[in-house]
């Protein structure tokens, strides 16, 4: 066999190991599917019509406030589902089996691509979930044409793969499982400042530049203009740029902590 047919070989490998983990531990997947499912059910029922009249100046309409939290939503379940890859991670580095890895004569980068298309997989499939259970209670996307579905399709597949180095760099580098979660945290609290749940404008001004300038508001407005048809301006191309920095950043931090001989 060749040496890219190997490396394929072995890549298989490891995406199969962390697909039979999450298959055989789901209770961690499932917690952190919940949140942004009870996310979606309280700001829906609960605030739906209070945000919705806010928002628009008028009387209250919870469907329209559905369509516009649905994208934040679905780009914060990536960022929570994510987290189980930097636990994952960790907690292969704290018991052993990375060091083991290591020692096999295996293609190196297979136990970082397993665990990263893995984790991919498992957030598009919990994008799914989410997007289910939006449209059940009430979301319609009627006016995005084909193209617009396959471009938003694509925008949370390379969103998921962004955050999913970023999370595999911070499993690497944490000492255990529970620190693993707490360093990722992050990718679930940016969306609750970003234009998720309310519109920039209606923020403080001195609170605006912090929703404004990170990852997930342009990527959110993307995806919005995608599937409803708002105005999506600069923010494709912020998206994307964002989005792979962000990879490119974690691939480079997960590489270069995996490749650190041991101590």
């Amino acid at each position: 066999m060749s040496n890219f047919s190997l490396a394929v070989r072995d890549c298989s490998t490891m995406l199969r190991r962390n697909l039979l983990h999450a298959r055989r531990y789901p209770s961690l997947t499932l917690n952190l599917l919940l949140t942004p499912v009870m996310l979606l059910l309280l700001f829906v029922y609960i605030f739906g019509d209070v945000m919705s009249a806010g928002m628009g100046g008028g009387g209250a309409d919870r469907s329209e406030y559905i369509a516009y939290v649905v994208p934040g939503i679905l780009l914060m379940t990536i960022g929570s589902t994510v987290i189980g890859a930097a636990v994952s991670v960790s907690t292969d580095m704290s018991e052993g089996i990375i060091a083991r890895f290591r020692t096999m004569a295996i293609f190196r980068g297979s136990v970082l691509i397993g665990h990263v298309v893995g984790s991919v997989l498992q957030s598009i499939a919990s994008v799914v979930l989410v997007g289910a259970v939006a449209v059940a209670i009430g979301f319609r996307s009627t006016d995005a044409t084909a193209l617009e579905w396959l471009a938003a399709f694509g925008l949370l597949a390379l969103f998921a793969l962004a955050l999913t180095w970023i999370a595999v760099g911070m499993g690497m580098v944490s000492p255990n499982a529970e620190a693993a979660s707490n360093s990722a945290m992050p990718l679930i609290l940016l969306p609750l400042i970003s234009s998720a749940f309310t519109p920039i404008d209606a923020m403080p001004g001195w609170f605006q530049p912090i929703a404004e300038y990170q990852p997930f508001t342009p990527a959110i407005e993307t995806l919005r203009g995608l599937l409803l048809g708002t105005e999506i301006g600069h923010n494709g191309w912020l998206a994307v740029a964002w989005s792979i920095a962000l990879a490119a950043l974690g691939y480079r931090w997960s590489t270069a902590s995996f490749n650190r001989d041991p101590k």
